[in-house]
Formats: structure tokens, C-alpha cells, sequence
């Protein structure tokens, strides 16, 4: 008997789903845990965490979802379920399949930002930069068109004016021609005037801050994130694409759910550059899984990607490697626009130097999470640090639904999370 079956849930037609085992155990692979009463809570509010994340998986909009939470620095939930490969929407039942585990890197997506606005912190913090410089005191060529005044300050809290990514920037060929990428960004308009609009930088920024890094140290922001994070970090992944090597061992990102209709579709096409499924489709390709997308492409496992955040909320030290020092931190994530309407989302948020913020009640981390700091990728990947909790969160998914009834169990399991660990 096949031991797959498709999730039904009523009248979704056109829906794209994967194929969801019955019994979970056989999708399930648990990483290194702390017991949870080490960390003060019970064991039964981690497993009910676990719960809502079998629920979301259950949706089948996820072939596979990771997630890593730390408390005080103690890993007390860290496991992954699903399917890295071989369960797209769509797959045949006997198709081959390889397990997610917790060693498997994920494409962060827009996640990415928050690990190349460190990178822009920690080139401030040894002053080989300054926040408050100009995008042309680096780049003198940028100037024209409203953009001379635009400084790396105003890239970061998404107030430059140049939201949308020019026709042409995403030519995957241009990833080893960086100065063609400039050329673009140079002949690009300005669509408000620098420091004066909130409009989320889906793309554009990463490409202004990636060669910034370049012309101000000589080397590429790869090299950058290397050296300055991921090494002294300890991680196996956490930066810029993979090497070609590695490329069989990221999981597949998937197009699941309904189709996405105007007006949303006109807004991800004018923030990305591209569609919404032609983004997921580029993000299969080989040039997008290796090159360097400062806002896009980071590669990490949820357990890097919590660790990332818990060496934030430590004020920059992890395993007694001091990283970043406390007022870099305070400074990267202190709040730059509060409940501002993003003209490129359509939504009032809350905007750090680089990070998303928390709230009390409307919280992309949940409610109740007013001092938390994250970010958000392509719409499906969570990650943030609650230092009102000790609490440093990733969860990884592969699946790409836009609008959907995943919304409900994944905000259930925000909220889970939040119930379970009380702040302290």
C-alpha cells in the first residue's frame, strides 16, 4: 500500500501541494536537544511546539521545514521534517527522495539581509566604513539621478529610494560581471528622495552594500562574511551560496499553493525584479545557488541560523568568541521607522538598521515580542532573537506558498513558540 498520501483539505483547486506519509516518524530526524527542564520549562511546551510544526507540515505546501530554538544558549528543540529533494508538488510516489536533516543546508532568501547587515556593522565597528557615509564616497560613479545623497545608513533601514531592482539585474550571467551590475544600479532612478520614504529593498540593497564592501576592503563581501562571522562562529555554511561541490547537498526550494493573483503579483514582480514563481524558479539555478546575492542568497542550517542570532543576543559573543562588540549589536538593531507604512509591502512594520522588529501585538515573531529582532524570507523562512525570553529562533522551509491556508497553523505555531517560553 502507498504510504504516501495528498492532504485534502476542501475546495482548493489549482492548489500545489506534496505528498504527506502518514505516519510522520519516518520524515522525522532529531538533532542534539538540551532537556527542556534545564532551561526551566517542561518538556511538554517544547513537544507542543513540535505539534504545530507536524501541522504545518501536514498542509503539504512544505516538503521539508527545519527548526532550531535556543534558550539561554541551550539547543531544547532542534529537529527537521520532510523531504530536502524528491517531493516537489507534482513528484511520483516512487521518485527518489532524500531526508532533510539537521544538517542540511536552505537558502535563506531575504533572511540573508539581517547576516550582510552585520557584516556592513562589523566594517563600521573596525571603522573601515562609516553608517552615515555616501554610497558615492565608494562608489563615486552612483551619483545621477536623485541618488548622490543616499548613504549606507539609509540602504539598511530601506529609505534610499531605489526599491525596485532595475530591468536586467537579475541576469544570472551578471553574477561574475559585478561591475554590469553596477553599471545598472548607476543608471537607476531614484523614486523618492533619499531618507524620506519606508519602501523595503527586496533586492537593490544587497547589490549597493555587496560592492560597497568591495571598493572599501578589496575583497568581495563572501571573503567578508567568512572572516568576520562564519570562521569565528564555527559554522559549517552561513554565508553567500555554496561551492559547486556542494550544490547535491541544498535542499530544493518548491512553488506550492494557489496561484498568486493582481494586485500581489504586480507588487512581487516589481520588488523582486521578477515573478514570484520565476524568483523560486532561479532559485534552482546553479549560478543562483553559487554566486553572491547579498540580499538573497545565504546558506545555512536552522542550527547556524540560531546560532547566528544567540551570538546577538550574548551582545555579540559566542562560545566565548567575542564577535561583535555590545554597541555594534545595540546599534544594528535599535528601531529606525515605528508602525511606518512600507510602501513596497503595504504594511506598517517596524524596522531596525538591517532587521525587522517584533511588536506587542501585529509581530511577524509572534505576539508579545515587542524587543524581538528577525527577519523574514520570502515569506516562509522565520528567524529572530526575543532577549526578553533568552530565545534565539529558525525555521527553515523549502516550501514557497504566497497566500494560503498555511497562514493559520503557521501562526499557530508562532504563537506556540512564545506560550511555551514565558519571558524571564
Amino acid at each position: 500500500m502507498d504510504c504516501f498520501r495528498l492532504l485534502t483539505l476542501p475546495a482548493r483547486p489549482f492548489e500545489a501541494l506534496c505528498r504527506v506519509p502518514r505516519d510522520l516518524g519516518e520524515v522525522t530526524t532529531l538533532g542534539s536537544e538540551t532537556p527542556a527542564r534545564e532551561v526551566g520549562i517542561g518538556q511538554g511546551a517544547v513537544e507542543g511546539i513540535w505539534q504545530s510544526v507536524e501541522s504545518l507540515y501536514r498542509t503539504g505546501l512544505y516538503p521539508a521545514i527545519e527548526i532550531c530554538i535556543r534558550r539561554r544558549g541551550a539547543l531544547v528543540l532542534n529537529r527537521t521534517i520532510g523531504h530536502a529533494s524528491g517531493n516537489a508538488p507534482g513528484a511520483k510516489p516512487d521518485s527518489p527522495k532524500t531526508l532533510v536533516t539537521p544538517q542540511t543546508p536552505i537558502l535563506l532568501f531575504s533572511a540573508s539581509k539581517a547576516i550582510t547587515a552585520m557584516v556592513i556593522h562589523k566594517l563600521d565597528e573596525r571603522r573601515v566604513l562609516h553608517l552615515d557615509d555616501r554610497v558615492i564616497d565608494y562608489i563615486p560613479e552612483f551619483a545621477g539621478h536623485g541618488k548622490e545623497w543616499i548613504t549606507l545608513r539609509h540602504v539598511l533601514c530601506h529609505r534610499a529610494g531605489i526599491p525596485n531592482l532595475p530591468p536586467g539585474a537579475m541576469d544570472l550571467d551578471l553574477l561574475e560581471r559585478p561591475e554590469q551590475v553596477v553599471e545598472i544600479l548607476c543608471a537607476a532612478r531614484t523614486v523618492s528622495r533619499p531618507g524620506r520614504n519606508l519602501a523595503y529593498h527586496a533586492v537593490s540593497g544587497g547589490f549597493v552594500l555587496g560592492e560597497v564592501v568591495r571598493r572599501a576592503t578589496g575583497k568581495d563581501i563572501r571573503a567578508i562574511l567568512r572572516e568576520e562571522i562564519q570562521e569565528p562562529l564555527g559554522l559549517r555554511w552561513l554565508n553567500y551560496g555554496v561551492s559547486p561541490i556542494d550544490l547535491p547537498l541544498l535542499a530544493h526550494d518548491v512553488f506550492t499553493g494557489p496561484p498568486i493573483l493582481p494586485p500581489f503579483s504586480q507588487l512581487m514582480r516589481r520588488a523582486l525584479g521578477v515573478g514570484y514563481h520565476e524568483a523560486v524558479a532561479l532559485s534552482h539555478d546553479p549560478r543562483f545557488r553559487t554566486g553572491i546575492i547579498p540580499a538573497a542568497n545565504v546558506v545555512a542550517t536552522a542550527e547556524e541560523l540560531s546560532a547566528f542570532y544567540q551570538c546577538l543576543l550574548n551582545e555579540g559573543e559566542f562560545n566565548g568568541v567575542r564577535v561583535f562588540e555590545p554597541r555594534t549589536v545595540r546599534h544594528a538593531t535599535s528601531e529606525q521607522s515605528y508602525w511606518e507604512l512600507d510602501l513596497t509591502l503595504g504594511l506598517p512594520l517596524r524596522y531596525g538598521l538591517g532587521f525587522m522588529l517584533g511588536a506587542e501585538w501585529l509581530s511577524l515573531f509572534g505576539p508579545d515580542t515587542p524587543h524581538a529582532f528577525g527577519h523574514l524570507g520570502f515569506t516562509n523562512i522565520f528567524s529572530w532573537a526575543d532577549p526578553e525570553r533568552a530565545l534565539a529562533v529558525a525555521i527553515l522551509t523549502t516550501g514557497k506558498p504566497f497566500l494560503s491556508l498555511h497562514v493559520v497553523p503557521l501562526w499557530q505555531c508562532l504563537i506556540r513558540i512564545g506560550q511555551a517560553f514565558p519571558r524571564i
